[in-house]
């Protein structure tokens, strides 16, 4: 492994989400980007912070992502690497026990049988390792299945009455419920947004955290760590304007 030159300085740390922020959403980095990303790494600390899975990351910003830069986080953290080493991998089942899993999805099965809506399909419940996916039509309904589907949630609040259900059901499990999309919402513990990645940045090592993301709004994935009280929030509209913020920011 190659000793990697410490950056200029290296109490500064930069976070950059990627969909949006460092590629176009669901797109690949482009060479100029990641030659851009490399050369800002000379100058400050640099960490990759994203939502989804390590082997999907690696489609977007190349395989070896993990060991480009000090840090690397995908699923917000739940995997985590330090200087291309593997610190820790948490997982729901890990955390919150394999009975408590057997509570939600039986429980699940029970609500969404006596939900009564025009269609049903398959995958009521995708079993991720730090989520779980629930959709009440089924996550494998068509395009068109889907759009009629929206309709009638938004017209019934088939979601939001069903998330209000488990938060009294599940209260003593601490979860989150998160509705996105249009057939399903996502459930997992407090806290496994992206400000979970933070607890590898010890307080001491570092004067400045920033973050780089592009749903910074209320309810978009990057509001927690956008507005957590140990980060400089920076909201970005696509990579190019990542890069000129940053230029302007720590180039200069």
């Amino acid at each position: 492994k190659k000793q990697k030159m410490a950056p200029q300085n290296p109490r500064i740390i930069a976070l950059f989400d990627v969909d949006g922020t460092l590629t176009i959403p669901r797109g690949e980095v482009v060479p100029e980007m990641m030659e851009f990303m490399k050369s800002l790494s000379e100058k400050i600390t640099v960490g990759i912070v994203g939502g989804s899975d390590l082997p999907k990351q690696e489609e977007q910003l190349g395989d070896g992502i993990a060991s480009v830069f000090p840090f690397n986080f995908s699923q917000n953290g739940l995997v985590a690497y330090k200087d291309g080493e593997l610190q820790e991998v948490q997982t729901i089942s890990k955390f919150l026990g394999e009975d408590n899993i057997k509570r939600v999805v039986n429980w699940t099965l029970k609500y969404l049988a006596d939900v009564d809506i025009p269609l049903k399909r398959g995958t009521f419940i995708e079993f991720r390792s730090g989520m779980m996916n629930i959709s009440p039509i089924g996550r494998n309904c068509s395009r068109e299945e889907r759009n009629d589907y929206e309709k009638i949630d938004l017209a019934r609040d088939i979601r939001k009455n069903m998330v209000a259900a488990m938060k009294k059901e599940f209260a003593d499990l601490n979860l989150t419920f998160s509705i996105g999309g249009q057939i399903s919402f996502d459930v997992f513990p407090k806290g496994w947004d992206k400000t979970y990645c933070l607890q590898y940045l010890k307080e001491g090592d570092y004067d400045e955290i920033h973050f780089f993301g592009d749903k910074t709004f209320e309810g978009g994935n990057d509001y927690e760590i956008f507005s957590s009280e140990r980060t400089i929030g920076h909201t970005v509209t696509s990579p190019e304007d990542t890069k000129e913020q940053c230029t302007k920011l720590f180039m200069s």
